[in-house]
């Protein structure tokens, strides 16, 4: 059975990063058979800053980057602040050996208050894993306030199935299916829109 472990960077109990996070797990395991850990950032905060001023390691942040860098998948999901991951998400990254992702399967995701920010998977994100040599799934999953409504639940289950599955394919060794054209330009188009200040009444 293969590791899927998510990274959780939510600062709240509860999170909804951590909720999304939970909710792609899920999914990815109705698609292979997978099992979970969960590598919960908040416990972890001030190991991760002691990391950078000594150097080294505390055996419970050193158990956390054993756990990812032995994953055979991995979900990042991160709270958008400033327009970008957060400070902690970003610090835990820093700390990992940067050969760790190097080839692995990864899914990004992020949470926030408003669609707008969504664009920060693709301009932040996805760059920071590429960089890692991570190999990315295409579809990138965004959660703002009004998707855990019941009127954006279905676009959003829509995108985690679909995130999800692509992450499987790639734990499985098989290229994942691209979107099709609708799934992307109109998406895409929408958070553009989003982007443009309301009409002068």
């Amino acid at each position: 059975m293969r590791t899927l472990v998510v990274v959780s960077a939510g600062l709240t109990v509860p999170s909804s990063t951590r909720l999304l996070a939970d909710r792609l797990a899920a999914a990815v395991g109705g698609q292979t058979p997978v099992a979970v850990s969960v590598v919960e950032l908040r416990d972890l905060a001030g190991d991760i800053a002691n990391n950078f001023v000594t150097g080294f390691a505390s055996p419970r942040l050193a158990s956390a980057l054993s756990t990812v860098a032995g994953a055979d998948g991995l979900i990042a999901v991160t709270p958008i602040f400033t327009a970008s991951y957060s400070g902690l998400f970003k610090s835990f990254f820093d700390v990992l050996d940067q050969e760790a992702l190097a080839g692995k399967p990864v899914l990004i995701a992020a949470t926030g208050g408003t669609a707008r920010h969504s664009l920060a998977l693709e301009h932040a994100l996805r760059p920071m894993f590429t960089y890692l040599r991570a190999v990315v799934a295409p579809t990138a999953v965004y959660a703002a306030s009004e998707d855990w409504a019941s009127s954006g639940s279905d676009d959003l289950a829509h995108r985690i199935a679909r995130a999800a599955g692509e992450l499987a394919e790639l734990m499985e060794g098989r290229p994942p299916v691209a979107p099709s054209a609708e799934e992307t330009v109109i998406p895409f188009a929408q958070q553009l829109a989003a982007l443009r200040p309301p009409p002068k009444e």
